[in-house]
Parts: C-alpha cells; structure tokens; sequence
C-alpha cells in the first residue's frame, strides 16, 4: 500500500538533530516496511498530490491552527473532502481537527488550556479495526480541540478533558484521533522542557513530565491504525 504522510508541521528547530521529524516517528511507528510511504511537506508549500496518487492518506501534527489563514491550510481541507471514501485518511492531532473541520465539525483553541503529558481516554465505541480494551493511553500536546464532531462522525474515544478524542467515520474510511502515538517518550518529554515557560508554567510541565512514569498504549494504538488501513 502506498501511504501519503501529508507533513502538515515540524518538530520544534532545536528538537530535530536528535529527534527527526513527524514522518519518520510515524514510519518507526508502522514500521519501516510497512508501507510504501510517500512525504508531502503541505506546510513547506508542496503541493498536494491527485487523490489517487496513494492508497490511503495520514495527516500529521502542526502548531498551526485549522483555522489559521496560512495559504497551504485552505487547500489541504479541500483535498480531504476530495479524498474522503476514495482514499482511507488517518489524522493524528492537527490532522484530527483538520479531519473534523473540513467534514463539517468545528474546532477551537479551547478555554481549557493546554493537553501536555500522557492522557487517558475511555473507550465509549468500538470499531472493528479496534481490540478489546476499554481505555488507552498516549501522549497529548494539544490546545486546540474538536468542540462538535461532524455529522456523520462516531465518538469511538475521550477524556472529560478532550470528549471528542477518537472520531471514527463509518463507510468513508476515515479515522483521527488528538492524541500521539508517534511520540515516543524521550520526545515527548523533551518536547515539553522546551516549550517551558513559553505556555506552559512550570507545576503543569512538572506535571505532566511526572505522567511518563506510566506506560503508554502507543503501540497497541499503531496496531489500530494499521488495521484500519488493511480494511
């Protein structure tokens, strides 16, 4: 299969030299040879590809908002609606919201502040593509969120934090999710200690930094995913 990763953002500039960028933690994720993978760098000004082009489609994480004015980010929801039911289409944080925002839902910088740190969510729905656990854990980096699901979306996941965690869209082989099983833990606690004191204030850093001591389901969240795109 030839997976599209539409590259809609870049690990902090200080972060790369050791950490790489987002379409290589997601190869390491799905594993190397998993895929034939295809890099579409939408935020550098790549243009997107024809729908056809690939067999399915993963949207990665960004600091910009869906509903920043940045000329690449108009074209990409435009290219999701093109896409959808023709192309199976994962989105992963950013690409959650960009999922939702393009098939008719809505998303916000939330009042709530920022998501850092590993985050629990509740299974509330069961895919096919899932196993049989009733929660799972990943990393959150997030301060924007989904505030209304489009309509035809399911609600397979969410915290009280994040109700709209895990969207499924039944039929038009579609599926997101706000959290960040390509964040392994060394990256995702140093992505925290270097946005110190940018938004985040020390005690929630620390908290969040202390959440690592837990395990995280990243790997079994993989397992969805690549199930999901066998079908």
């Amino acid at each position: 299969m030839k997976l599209g990763i539409l590259e809609a953002g870049y690990p902090p500039r200080a972060l790369q030299p050791q950490f790489g960028d987002y379409p290589g933690m997601f190869r390491a994720l799905l594993g190397e040879d998993a895929y034939d993978y295809r890099t579409f760098k939408v935020s550098g000004g790549e243009l997107l590809p024809a729908v056809e082009a690939c067999e399915a489609y993963l949207v990665t994480g960004s600091p910009a908002g869906v509903y920043d004015e940045r000329a690449w980010i108009a074209p990409l929801l435009e290219f999701l609606r093109a896409a959808k039911g023709r192309a199976a289409l994962v989105g992963i944080c950013f690409g959650h919201q960009a999922m939702a925002q393009a098939f008719g839902g809505q998303v916000v910088k939330s009042a709530k502040g920022w998501g850092q740190g590993l985050h629990d969510y509740a299974v509330l729905s069961r895919a096919a593509w899932m196993d049989e656990a009733a929660s799972f854990r990943a990393s959150a980096s997030h301060q924007d969120q989904v505030v209304s699901p489009p309509p035809d979306a399911v609600v397979l996941a969410g915290s009280d934090f994040t109700p709209f965690g895990l969207l499924d869209y039944p039929g038009q082989r579609a599926m997101s999710l706000q959290l960040h099983p390509e964040f392994d833990t060394a990256f995702a606690r140093a992505l925290i200690d270097n946005r110190e004191g940018d938004p985040y204030e020390r005690a929630a850093a620390d908290a969040a930094l202390a959440s690592y001591q837990a395990p995280d389901d990243r790997f079994r969240i993989a397992g969805w995913i690549k199930a999901f795109l066998a079908g």
